[in-house]
């Protein structure tokens, strides 16, 4: 049965590839896009089974509104992929006002007003899954993208606490959490904040440590996102690709060790 889906930041990269495997299937697109005319070979060829929608995700009436003739024209919203998003390379100290308030805006700020937005619609279909695009540097953190990791673990903690206030609705929440692949995300999508000298041996470290292999192929997470649409039982996360879960372990056992050998002055501090 054809499912109807919403994607935010279908213009290129994981949108757009998504938005064209699923309707290449046959189930009904609502892109949401800040330029209609990026659209315009999927409108061809797909015709009234893809509905464009102009839509700045930072806007939050307009999200509504954009929710609303989604669910006015299919009838029904099974599932959001919240997919609009950017990065932001640049030391924490290198950062403006103005860049960080627009990395929050729109990968955090963003999704919670299309978030917000579907959720009643949803509820009263009593079932409905909403995929938040996270990233594993919204597990994990590396120099120079502090403030993009800020907003992708403030997306894990909302979208966490979201999955277990509407599980009794019917409705899932997936954070799917990508490692790097060969999409324009760091590059032309990318933003870029004045440098500070001090900082260029840090931006040299995590430069190096970017290598071809690490690098994801776009296309090859289709098969994945399709068949989580499709699933009755989502998880609550799914890593793409192969980088996440080595890294994740590594870095959480490293955690772990120095929460136990803090554990005395842990243990001393409730007091009772």
């Amino acid at each position: 049965m054809a499912k109807t889906i919403m994607i935010t930041g279908a213009s290129r990269g994981f949108g757009k590839l998504w938005a064209e495997a699923l309707l290449q299937r046959g189930d009904n697109v609502v892109a949401a896009v800040r330029n209609l005319h990026s659209l315009d070979s999927l409108v061809a060829k797909y015709g009234e089974r893809l509905l464009p929608l102009e839509l700045d995700v930072t806007d939050r009436a307009a999200s509504f509104q954009a929710v609303a003739k989604a669910k006015s024209h299919f009838g029904s919203i099974d599932v959001l992929i919240n997919n609009a998003g950017f990065g932001l390379f640049g030391a924490i100290e290198e950062s403006s006002e103005a860049e960080a308030r627009a990395q929050m805006e729109t990968n955090f700020f963003g999704l919670l007003w299309l978030t917000q937005a579907v959720l009643p619609i949803m509820r009263e279909q009593q079932h409905g899954h909403i995929i938040q695009l996270s990233s594993v540097l919204g597990v994990v953190s590396v120099p120079i993208l502090g403030i993009y990791n800020a907003s992708k673990f403030a997306v894990e903690g909302l979208s966490e606490t979201l999955a277990s206030e509407v599980k009794g609705f019917g409705i899932n929440v997936t954070l799917v959490e990508p490692n790097q692949f060969a999409t324009d995300w760091a590059g032309t999508s990318a933003k870029q904040a004045e440098s500070i000298s001090a900082y260029d041996q840090v931006r040299a470290g995590f430069y190096s440590q970017v290598t071809e292999d690490n690098i994801g192929i776009p296309e090859a997470t289709t098969a994945g996102i399709l068949e989580l649409i499709d699933s009755k039982n989502p998880p609550l996360r799914l890593l793409l690709g192969k980088v996440g879960t080595p890294w994740i372990k590594q870095v959480y056992q490293g955690k772990l060790a120095e929460w136990d050998a803090w554990k005395q002055t842990a243990d001393a501090a409730h007091g009772k």
